[in-house]
């Protein structure tokens, strides 16, 4: 490896849960202080995070763009399960079989190649509100929640690529709209 750096692919609400997620995050934090889901924005990891050299960037994109339009015909929608509430994790469980499908067709013709690191698909499809959070700020976070957070609003979905920087910045280097 030349000089590699982390990468990831993530599906993310846009609209008004994007929205309400994101006051979540501000105001979740203004009462109990930062815990690890303040460190990313609105998402639902697809893939785990992988190393690769920046230089090869252009055909993971190029990749996940043809496996992208090669699933046109099957449905790449994302449904809410349920909000959830486990001790140390807050959020929605989430069903997209079309997605999973294209992100494994993805991974297997990307893994197939020499690559820097195999990519890694996700199996429980989730967005995070709280995690890893003190165990006193349980109810504080989960009241706030359901007050904040309507799994029913509105939103759309966007494929995104992103290249996340070692002090926790991000860049999409693309996206498509779900």
């Amino acid at each position: 490896m030349m000089n590699a750096e982390q990468f990831i692919i993530y599906a993310c609400p846009v609209g008004e849960l994007g929205q309400q997620i994101n006051l979540y995050f501000q105001k979740s934090k203004e009462l109990c202080g930062e815990n690890t889901a303040h460190h990313y924005m609105p998402h639902c990891s697809l893939t785990g995070f992988f190393n690769a050299d920046q230089t090869t960037i252009h055909h993971y994109l190029n990749t996940l763009d043809k496996a992208y339009h090669q699933s046109q015909d099957i449905s790449l929608d994302i449904k809410i399960v349920q909000m959830m509430f486990k001790p140390n994790w807050h959020g929605l469980e989430l069903k997209a079989s079309g997605l999973k499908h294209l992100i494994a067709h993805f991974a297997e013709i990307m893994n197939s190649q020499p690559i820097e690191e195999k990519i890694r698909l996700k199996e429980w499809l989730h967005v995070s509100f709280a995690y890893n959070f003190q165990p006193q700020h349980h109810d504080s976070l989960k009241k706030l929640a359901k007050k904040i957070i309507d799994p029913q609003a509105s939103t759309q979905w966007e494929l995104r690529f992103y290249h996340k920087y070692p002090d926790w910045t991000w860049t999409c280097l693309k996206s498509w709209l779900l």
